[in-house]
C-alpha cells in the first residue's frame, strides 16, 4: 500500500492539536465527514470553536501560514483562499517545536508569519512571537 506523506503529516497535526486542546481543558469534537471546512471543534467555556489544523515546518526560525488550500489534479494546480467565515481558528502544529499555535485568521490578511526563534538581526518591530499564540483564543459564547 502506498503511503501518502502529506496525509500522514495532516493526521499527525490533528492528533497533536487534539492532545493540546484536551490539555487546555477543552472537549474536542470531530466531524463525521472529511468535507467540512474545519478539522475539529473545541468546546470550552460554553462556546464552540471550529478549528482548521495545519502542519507547518519552521524555516529560518519562522512558521509561515497561508490561509488557502492547494491541490493538484489532472487539470493542474488549484489554489482556493480560506473562507474565514467557516472557521474560527487555525491551529498550526510545528514539528520542530512540537507545539501547537492558535491563530484567528480574521485578524490577518492572506498569510501570517510566527517567529519560533529570534531574528538574526535582532528586529522586534512587527515580529510575531509564536509563544504568544500557544493558547486557544477565548471563545465568545453565542448570544
Amino acid at each position: 500500500m502506498v503511503q501518502h506523506h502529506t496525509k500522514d503529516k495532516g493526521d499527525l497535526g490533528v492528533a497533536k492539536a487534539h492532545a493540546d486542546l484536551v490539555s487546555q481543558g477543552a472537549v474536542v469534537l470531530f466531524p463525521a465527514t472529511e468535507h467540512a471546512p474545519f478539522d475539529l471543534v473545541a468546546y470550552t467555556d460554553g462556546a464552540f470553536c471550529r478549528l482548521q489544523v495545519k502542519y507547518r515546518a519552521a524555516r529560518a526560525g519562522a512558521i509561515t501560514v497561508h490561509f488557502r488550500s492547494v491541490w493538484n489534479d489532472r487539470q493542474g494546480t488549484h489554489v482556493k483562499p480560506t473562507d474565514k467565515d467557516t472557521i474560527d481558528v487555525v491551529c498550526v502544529y510545528c514539528p520542530e517545536t512540537d507545539e501547537c499555535y492558535y491563530i484567528k485568521p480574521g485578524d490577518y490578511g492572506a498569510s501570517v508569519t510566527l517567529r519560533v526563534a529570534p531574528t538574526r538581526n535582532g528586529q522586534r518591530r512587527g515580529v510575531l512571537d509564536a509563544a504568544t499564540f500557544r493558547g486557544l483564543p477565548v471563545p465568545v459564547p453565542p448570544a
